[in-house]
Formats: structure tokens, sequence, C-alpha cells
């Protein structure tokens, strides 16, 4: 297959381990090119990474007719307008979480695609790891009979002690929700399916953070969204779902996803992770047993929905990550502000379809 030449918008914290996995890891790709406002950090990215070239601007790369797929890693509130960009200049695009800010503009980008003809995904991509793939072929094949609920919650105290840039996350955009909730409602959809309606309960514990890692120590940032989110989800299955996601809590362990089902109890691993363990409590045992995971890609494989977007790309099939799945759980992340700004409980209205489980790949790095 003739590698599929990507171009990367955006060389923040994250862009690390997506260059090194779309230039070492995953075959079917190629990095032609990177932009950032900030030069020093393409130079020092060509220096480290086989990538093609740097460009003078977003445009540059825009209208460079050997880019095929843009992966947009800039900041969250950026993603509408320069993923529109991308998808006006006839690109197909990959875009960091969350597909936008709005759930209204994460419709208006979907609408273009589809008039575009052209492709449009995004992360997370941690449910293809061989974790969430494991749990969905252990729900699939009825090891928890039929699910009827779940608990996911994402604890902590915010970015501010460790992050070196971690306003963003108090801003538009930003938040708990909109940062973590896609993890952890990727999976869930992946698991259980389409969900149907919500309520929400979303607070503001502090008006302000002050940062205490560098280089921006003792700076104060104001906090413009929501940083305490509670939730439950009602799926069209049936199943219930409780919801937590929090910048204002001190605790020690972060992350608890759990599938409850008529025969039994799947703990899921942490879903900002691709890999990590697995224990199911079947009756008859009495308690959790550790469970072997079936998959590929167990270790941070970022990149990996890019590599199956360029997959989809080259052979017709269709593509895991994509906007369905990210509009769909945009519309879930916005609604549990608008179910508690409304005091009601909130029909969903977006289209969702589990896509295919993940197949085995003959060749790491080349996917089926």
């Amino acid at each position: 297959m003739e590698k599929v030449k990507i171009g990367i918008l955006g060389l923040g914290a994250i862009s690390g381990i997506y260059l090194k996995n779309l230039t070492e890891l995953f075959r079917e790709v190629e990095v032609a090119g990177v932009y950032d406002l900030v030069p020093e950090k393409m130079e020092a990215v060509k220096a480290e990474y086989a990538v093609g070239k740097t460009y003078g601007s977003m445009d540059e790369l825009l209208q460079d007719p050997q880019i095929e797929i843009v992966l947009n890693l800039t900041r969250p509130f950026e993603h509408y307008e320069t993923t529109r960009a991308a998808l006006l200049a006839g690109k197909h695009v990959y875009s960091e979480k969350p597909l936008a800010a709005t759930y209204g503009e994460g419709k208006e980008l979907v609408r273009l695609a589809a008039e575009k003809n052209l492709m449009l995904g995004g992360a997370p991509d941690t449910f293809l790891g061989a974790g969430i793939q494991t749990c969905r072929k252990l729900i699939d094949a009825g090891f928890l009979g039929k699910p009827i609920g779940a608990s996911a919650r994402m604890i902590c105290h915010g970015h501010e002690s460790w992050h070196p840039a971690p306003e963003f996350y108090y801003q538009y955009g930003g938040g708990p929700m909109m940062d973590m909730g896609p993890y952890y409602l990727t999976a869930l959809v992946n698991l259980l399916g389409r969900a149907q309606g919500l309520t929400g309960v979303t607070s503001k514990s502090f008006e302000k953070r002050i940062i205490t890692s560098k280089p921006h120590y003792g700076q104060s940032v104001e906090v413009e969204v929501p940083t305490h989110v509670n939730g439950i989800i009602r799926f069209e299955s049936g199943a219930v779902a409780t919801v937590t996601t929090t910048f204002d809590v001190y605790y020690d362990t972060q992350a608890s996803l759990e599938i409850y089902g008529t025969k039994g109890t799947l703990r899921v691993p942490d879903p900002n992770c691709f890999g990590g363990p697995i224990q199911l409590l079947r009756p008859e045992e009495g308690q959790f047993k550790d469970m072997p995971l079936a998959f590929d890609y167990r270790e941070n494989s970022r990149g990996l929905g890019v590599a199956d977007m360029a997959k989809a790309l080259r052979t017709g099939r269709g593509m895991r990550a994509d906007c369905r799945q990210t509009l769909h759980v945009l519309e879930i992340m916005t609604a549990f502000e608008k179910s508690s700004r409304e005091g009601r409980f909130v029909t969903l209205e977006s289209p969702y379809e589990r896509d295919m489980a993940m197949g085995e790949d003959s060749v790491r790095g080349i996917l089926d």
C-alpha cells in the first residue's frame, strides 16, 4: 500500500508520542510536514524525527498537494476553526479531542465533511488498544450477560501542579469533561452502544487556579468552565451509567471504569491508556479474576486512529474513530452542562452505531 502522507498542525505536548509512533510504529503513513506557530518547535521536531518539511504558515500546509490527512493537534478551542479550514482546503482531518468546543460547531464540521466527501475523525483512539478491545470481546461474547449499568470516574485536582501550560484546561473548550470525558465516554459507547439521553449537574468550585508548575509558576488562571461534572446516562440498550469528572478533588487514584451485567462485573482499564489490567467477577467465582489481553497495541499507541483512517482511505473500508463517534461523544459531554443549566433530562439526537472491532494484524504496524 502506498503510504498516506500526514501533515501535523500544532506541536504541543501531545505531539511527541504521535510523531514517535507515526514515524516508527505505523508503517502505512508518512509524516510529510509539520507546522506550529513557534518556529523553534518545528526545527526541534525536524531534527529529531523523520518529517518531510516545515511550513511558514498553516495555510501553506493546507495548500500542499501532497498532504492527504491533516492531524489537528491544536488547542481544544481552536479545533473548530482549524479543522474547518482543513476541510475547506480539501483535506481529510483527524483531530485531537474534542471534535469542537460546542455541539453546534461539531455538527457543522460533520456536515461540511460530508458535503466535501472527506473523512473526518478523531481522538481518542485508546479504545482501539488491547484493553478496551478485550473488554468489548468479553461483553459481546456474553461473559457479563446483559449489560445493565456502568460507573465511570475521573478524579483529580487539575493540571496546574504539573502541566507546563495548564491555562487552556480552565478556558473555553476545557474542563474535566471536555478534557478527560472523551476517553471514558468513547469507551462506554464502544462497550454499550448509543446513548439515548442523560441528566447532569455541574459546578465550578474555584474561581481561580494558581499555577505551581514551571514555567508559569505563581500565575493565576481565571476559571471559565465547570470543573466538577456529575451525570447519569441512559443507553438505548437500557443500561444506565453514572459518570463523574472533576478537577476539584484530591484522591489517590484517578481512573475507574466498571461495567455491570446480569452475570458479572467487569473492571475496565484506564480508558486513557491502551492496555492495562482487566478483571472479571462472575458469581460462581465470587471474586475478581485477572483476564488476559487478547489484542495488540498495549503500550502508548497514539496515532493508531490516524493509521486506521489512512488504511480506510486506501482500502475504502470504514474507519473506526470516525466523526459519528466524536460527534456523539461531544453531544453527550455538552449535554451534561445543558441539563444542569436547564434542570431537565436531555434526549440526544446524534446517531451512532459501533464500528467494527479491531482485527488481528499479520504484521505489527500494518492494520487489518
